[in-house]
């Protein structure tokens, strides 16, 4: 699939940090258009109660919180950086999850993935927009410091039984890789992800799924990489900034070159549904810690077997920290000192939360992987066989972030030459 110049994204600016892209709204969501939509979807008597309240924002949604006689739901409003597949994927993904496992997904009551009504009258919603339920609890960031070890190994557990569901239920037929599309029986289609709509690189000519095997969906990711870096390179305003582009072009040939040797497959694979961005804002919980919602899947895919061996994202990332922080011996928080994640930092500075995170999520990833041998038995097996694939992917994702690209050169020289090493180890 080739770029999508034709695509509407009207509504949707880019902001360049020098360091990130970062979506703009060029004009606000009308909420007399999303009251009219609330009313019309869900049939309500002209005399009916229908409130709606902003709830939250994300980099690419406005949340607003819709209240009626008899429930409360969610409208999410989405900028139009992938028209039509964004939302569309999300509704078929969240369709299939609700169908085929136990996870506690939001149902969706209505949708729309175009602008075609835009234009047709002055109540229409002119953005992509999801109706769907609002889930019971709250993030699981908001409540951590609150929950036990024992609590939090359980939710941990509990994540694993997840994940496993999403593992056994996908093998029953999934084949490609890429983001599940609408029908009698969803199969993936174009990839959704960051990579291939972020700036300008929704018109990037460069194949966008499904792909047969996880060599051609590297090979693509790498293509949209040093296409935006040659770009980088050739608007640079100072040496700096184009040396650095061309350190990351570098890099991305030394990728591109060890290719073949990492990925040697090119038959298609069965994949799975797995999401990969599990941090502790899409994990909403209950007070005792228990699982009640798993939100945002606007970007999950089927993606190759060996994807869904790495650690759900709260749990990866993190520095290893074997002993446990010492509360007294950390300073205590200055009187002006304001907790940067929001929460009560009962009078210790930030420094000591983020070692207890350390430690804490050092001894939970046993707790995962325990758990995740136990429920998917050759977890283990499948991880050790492609371990190099799983270390080419971290590779691509920091080199895509522009960090670590000693770390990313000197690691690809190493498996070029045929030594084995894992990224970590570099």
């Amino acid at each position: 699939m080739r770029p999508d110049s034709h695509l509407d994204q009207d509504g949707l600016a880019w902001d360049d940090t020098g360091l990130q892209l970062i979506p703009r709204w060029t004009r606000e969501p009308s909420l007399a258009a999303i009251i009219f939509v609330c009313r019309r979807e869900l049939q309500l008597a002209p005399d009916a109660e229908c409130k709606i309240s902003f709830f939250a924002a994300g980099a690419f949604n406005k949340l607003y919180l819709v209240t009626t006689e008899s429930s409360t739901l969610l409208m999410r409003v989405s900028l139009p950086v992938y028209p039509h597949y964004k939302t569309r994927g999300e509704v078929a993904t969240l369709g299939w999850v609700r169908e085929h496992t136990q996870i506690p997904v939001p149902k969706v009551l209505a949708s729309q993935d175009n602008r075609t009504n835009a234009g047709a009258s002055e109540d229409e919603l002119d953005f992509e927009w999801m109706l769907m339920e609002r889930m019971p609890g709250q993030p699981l960031s908001k409540v951590w410091r609150n929950l036990s070890m024992q609590q939090k190994a359980a939710l941990v557990e509990q994540l694993a039984g997840f994940q496993a569901q999403l593992h056994a239920n996908s093998q029953l037929g999934f084949s490609g890789i890429g983001t599940l599309q609408p029908g009698a029986t969803p199969c993936p289609g174009r990839v959704v992800s960051h990579e291939f709509f972020m700036g300008d690189h929704v018109q990037y000519d460069v194949p966008r799924g499904p792909f047969r095997s996880s060599r051609d969906w590297m090979h693509s990711q790498l293509q949209i990489l040093i296409l935006a870096q040659s770009a980088a390179r050739d608007r640079a305003e100072n040496d700096d900034d184009r040396e650095e582009a061309e350190e990351m072009l570098e890099c991305a040939e030394k990728l591109l070159g060890i290719l073949p040797k990492v990925f040697p497959e090119e038959a298609s694979e069965h994949t799975v549904i797995w999401h990969d961005d599990l941090n502790t804002q899409n994990i909403l919980v209950n007070e005792e810690g228990r699982i009640t919602g798993i939100v945002d899947w606007e970007c999950v895919s089927a993606f190759p077997l060996w994807m869904a061996t790495r650690l759900p994202a709260f749990l990866d990332g993190q520095s290893e920290r074997t002993e446990e922080p010492v509360r007294d011996t950390y300073a205590d928080a200055g009187a002006d000192e304001e907790p940067e994640d929001g929460l009560d930092n009962e009078g210790k500075n930030m420094l000591y939360w983020i070692h207890l995170m350390e430690y804490e999520v050092t001894k939970l990833k046993g707790v995962y992987e325990a758990k995740m041998r136990e429920l998917w038995p050759d977890q283990g097996k499948v991880a050790q066989e492609n371990a190099k694939k799983v270390d080419f992917y971290e590779a691509l994702l920091q080199l895509t972030a522009g960090i670590w690209l000693g770390q990313v050169a000197e690691w690809a020289e190493k498996v070029e030459q045929g030594e084995s090493v894992r990224w970590a180890d570099v």
